[in-house]
C-alpha cells in the first residue's frame, strides 16, 4: 500500500514537499512516482524515478520539482518549489515494477492521493 502525505493550501511561489510510504512488500525494484490530476483534466505523470535511480519530470515542472526516493524505508518525496495555480491537483503516489514506459493504465500501485491548492 502507498501512503500520501504532505497536500495543502499554499500561495503562488511557495513551497511544499509531498511524502509517500510504501508498505507491504518492499519497492527497491520499482519505479516510484507522482502522477495528478487536476480538476475537469486526466491524470498526468509529474515524476518519476526508477530503481536504477535514473529520473524523469514533466516539462511543466522541470525545474521547479524535485522527486527523490529513499530505497531502505521505500519512501519517495516530491519537493515542489515555485508552485503556480495551475500546479493545483491532486498528487497521487504511484508503484510500478515495468521497465518500460509508465502509463497511468497500467499502474501497479496507487496511493489515495492528496490534495494541493495553489492560490494566485
Amino acid at each position: 500500500q502507498l501512503q500520501a502525505f504532505g497536500g495543502g493550501l499554499v500561495q503562488a511561489g511557495g513551497s511544499l514537499r509531498l511524502s509517500c510510504a510504501a508498505s507491504g512488500r518492499t519497492f527497491s525494484m520499482y519505479t516510484l512516482g507522482w502522477f495528478r490530476q487536476a480538476p475537469g483534466k486526466e491524470r498526468e505523470s509529474v515524476a518519476l524515478i526508477r530503481r536504477n535511480g535514473d529520473i524523469t519530470y514533466a516539462d511543466a515542472v522541470k525545474g521547479r520539482f524535485t522527486i527523490s526516493r529513499d530505497y531502505a524505508r521505500s519512501t519517495v518525496f516530491l519537493q515542489m518549489n515555485s508552485l503556480i495555480p495551475e500546479d493545483t491537483a491532486v498528487y497521487y503516489c504511484i508503484a510500478d515494477r515495468g521497465e518500460g514506459p509508465v502509463v497511468a493504465g497500467t499502474i501497479d500501485y496507487w496511493g489515495q492521493g492528496t490534495l494541493v491548492t495553489v492560490s494566485s
